[in-house]
């Protein structure tokens, strides 16, 4: 169940961004193919942005709702990443014009979800916000809200609100912290948390090295030190170099049949108060393999321990104390 949305997902979602932007060139049909595939794999839940691509994202999700395949499809958008971040934004009147905005991309009347996107820490704070979203949902323009976050501070700032269904959050196999306290909190008050960033920017697919290069277009090229947003959106946060070295040393825990990746979808499915996680693909290969994910066995608790004692080592002190 998806918080308090009351509406069963799968428990592998898709993430939108990719078909958006910032991750290299992915042309309309390869994106609209990513889409079909998802579906196809059983897929239920698509997490998408009002800024990913400038809309083109949420316009492509739209083609797919008003097809036969998007039958069934649970759509959540976020928004607020359209304007300069300062607190006295979040307000009702930009709240509608952006919603609207969404709505007219995404075809529909009622939005499924919207989340707030990563907004100023002050925001969580001031009950207009959460009054104006109330509203929202009384008025039909959307059913349910949540938040995107950054901290785990923030996500308990959240979780004091009775209106916010569901909180995203980074959560990976090189991102443990919100398993200390978020997700046991979500989960007494009965929020869905939904798992972002699950394979670190691609370093838990293990498919890169130090050779790899990505397009100058691509956030893993140009936000590594944070220059566009914050930085925990690329590879967690964690520092290149040291992601390969963890990455190298979790692949020693793999069953047989098991890849990096899905080992490191499966690490998140396992854990209690997880309601879909969503790995973004850039093409339909990569959305089918990630789908399988559901279906490999749980980790056992030799791997789980592994991957806590390489998180320990090698990359608590990177990000343990940032977010």
């Amino acid at each position: 169940m998806l918080g308090r949305t009351d509406r069963k997902v799968g428990v592998i979602g898709l993430g939108a961004w990719q078909i958006g932007a910032d991750w290299g060139s992915v042309p309309d049909d390869a994106a609209r193919e990513v889409l079909r595939t998802a579906v196809a794999s059983g897929v239920t839940f698509i997490d998408t942005a009002d800024v990913y691509g400038d809309g083109r994202s949420e316009r492509l999700i739209g083609e797919l709702l008003a097809s036969d395949d998007g039958e069934g499809v649970f759509v959540a958008t976020k928004m607020g990443r359209r304007v300069d971040q300062r607190p006295e934004h979040y307000q009702a009147d930009n709240f509608q014009a952006w919603l609207d905005r969404s709505r007219r991309n995404l075809g529909v009347d009622t939005l499924d979800l919207v989340q707030l996107h990563c907004p100023p820490s002050p925001v969580y704070a001031d009950d207009a916000v959460f009054a104006a979203l109330d509203a929202l949902v009384a008025e039909g323009v959307i059913r349910a809200y949540g938040v995107s976050v950054e901290t785990c501070a923030e996500a308990l700032a959240a979780l004091r609100r009775p209106g916010v269904a569901t909180i995203q959050i980074i959560l990976n196999c090189l991102r443990l912290k919100p398993l200390d306290e978020v997700l046991p909190a979500a989960r007494d008050v009965g929020v869905g948390i939904i798992a972002r960033v699950p394979l670190a920017s691609g370093l838990l697919s293990g498919r890169y090295d130090e050779s790899t290069r990505f397009p100058d277009d691509d956030h893993r090229t140009y936000n590594r030190e944070g220059g566009a947003f914050d930085v925990g959106e690329t590879f967690a946060g964690v520092p290149y170099e040291v992601g390969l070295t963890a990455v190298r040393e979790l692949a020693r825990l793999l069953p047989e049949g098991m890849t990096m990746a899905q080992f490191a979808l499966r690490w998140i499915i396992d854990q209690p108060g997880v309601s879909t996680v969503i790995p973004g693909a850039r093409d339909a290969a990569q959305v089918a393999a990630n789908a399988a994910a559901a279906q490999v066995a749980a980790l056992t608790t030799d791997q789980r321990a592994g991957v806590r004692e390489v998180y320990d080592r090698l990359i608590r002190p990177h990000v343990h104390h940032r977010w």
